[in-house]
C-alpha cells in the first residue's frame, strides 16, 4: 500500500507508511497478522498473505482489463506489477515503502519508492492506473486522489479501483499495529479512508469520471472508470489478447524512466 506525500498545505502528510515497522516485517516475511487500527480503536485486517503470494485468479481477471501501459499505485509486494511484466506490458510499481519496492524488483517488476502525490514518470501518459487492496483510500480524500489520477492517467485513460466489500464512505486516521506481537502502533497516525462502490461512482461522476465497469468477483468488489477525453465506447471488457506493440514492451529496469520513453 502507499500514503500520500506533502506538497503543499492541506496534502496529507508525506511517506507515512515509512515508519511502519510491523509494515516492513510483514512484507519482508510474506505473513501477517498486521492491521489498520483506528483511533477509537478499531481493527481492520490487512491481507499481507494475499498480497505476498503469486497474483490469484481474481486479480487476473483485473490485469486482462488493462491497457496499455499501466502505473500499480500503493504496489506493495509486487504480485500484479510482476504478472504484468511476465506478460511482456509496460507496468511500474510505486509505493513509499522501501521493503515494498525491494520484494517488487526481487520477483521481477520495475518499482519506484514514491508517493502517488510526488511527481512520477509518464504524468498524463499512463493508459491505465491501479487502486487495488485498498489503496482506493490513499490519503483519506477519494476526491483529491481522484483528481491526481486523472492527472496521471492519457485522456481517456482507465482507472480499475478495489471498493470495500461492503457499502461504506468514511474517513479516519489510522496506524499500522501487529496485535498479536505487543508492536504498538507505529509513527503518527495518517489519513485513510474506506468507500464501497455506489460511494465512489457517485464521487467520480461529480467528478467528470465516466463508469466504464463494475463488478464482484468472490468476496472482492471492483469499479473501472474512464478519464474524460475519449469516448467510453470499450467499457473495460478484457481484450481478446494480452499481446502489446513493441513500443509497449518492458524495457530495461531502470530509475526515474521506467515509462518516460513511451
Amino acid at each position: 500500500m502507499t500514503g500520500a506525500a506533502r506538497l503543499a498545505p492541506g496534502r496529507p502528510p508525506a511517506r507515512a507508511w515509512e515508519a511502519s515497522d510491523p509494515y516492513a516485517a510483514a512484507l519482508r516475511s510474506g505473513r501477517g497478522p498486521l492491521f489498520l487500527r483506528r483511533t477509537d480503536g478499531w481493527l481492520l485486517p490487512l491481507d499481507v498473505e494475499r498480497w505476498c503470494a503469486r497474483a490469484d485468479a481474481v486479480d487476473r481477471e483485473v490485469l486482462d482489463r488493462c491497457e496499455g501501459a499501466v502505473l500499480d499505485v500503493g504496489c506493495g509486494p509486487g504480485r500484479l506489477v510482476a504478472e504484468l511484466a511476465a506478460r511482456g506490458r509496460t507496468v511500474l510499481g510505486i509505493d513509499v515503502s522501501e521493503a515494498a519496492v525491494d520484494r517488487t524488483v526481487r520477483i521481477g517488476g520495475h518499482s519506484l519508492r514514491r508517493s502517488v502525490f510526488e511527481p512520477l514518470p509518464g504524468e498524463g501518459r499512463w493508459d491505465t492506473v491501479l487502486l487495488m487492496d485498498g489503496n482506493v483510500g490513499i490519503g483519506g480524500d477519494p476526491r483529491a486522489l481522484l483528481a491526481r489520477v486523472a492527472a496521471l492517467l492519457a485522456p481517456g485513460g482507465l482507472l480499475i479501483a478495489e471498493t470495500a466489500p461492503v457499502e461504506v464512505d468514511e474517513r479516519s486516521h489510522v496506524q499500522v499495529v501487529d496485535v498479536t506481537d505487543g508492536h504498538a502502533p507505529s509513527g503518527t497516525p495518517f489519513p485513510w479512508a474506506r468507500i464501497g462502490t455506489r460511494a465512489l461512482l457517485r464521487r467520480a461522476g461529480a467528478a467528470g469520471w465516466l463508469g466504464a465497469g463494475q463488478w464482484t468477483s468472490g468476496e472482492r468488489r471492483f469499479v473501472a472508470l474512464r478519464s474524460s477525453g475519449r469516448p467510453a465506447s470499450s467499457s473495460a471488457e478484457p481484450p481478446n489478447s494480452t499481446a502489446v506493440i513493441s513500443s509497449q514492451r518492458a524495457r530495461k529496469p531502470s530509475a526515474d524512466n521506467a515509462a518516460t520513453d513511451r
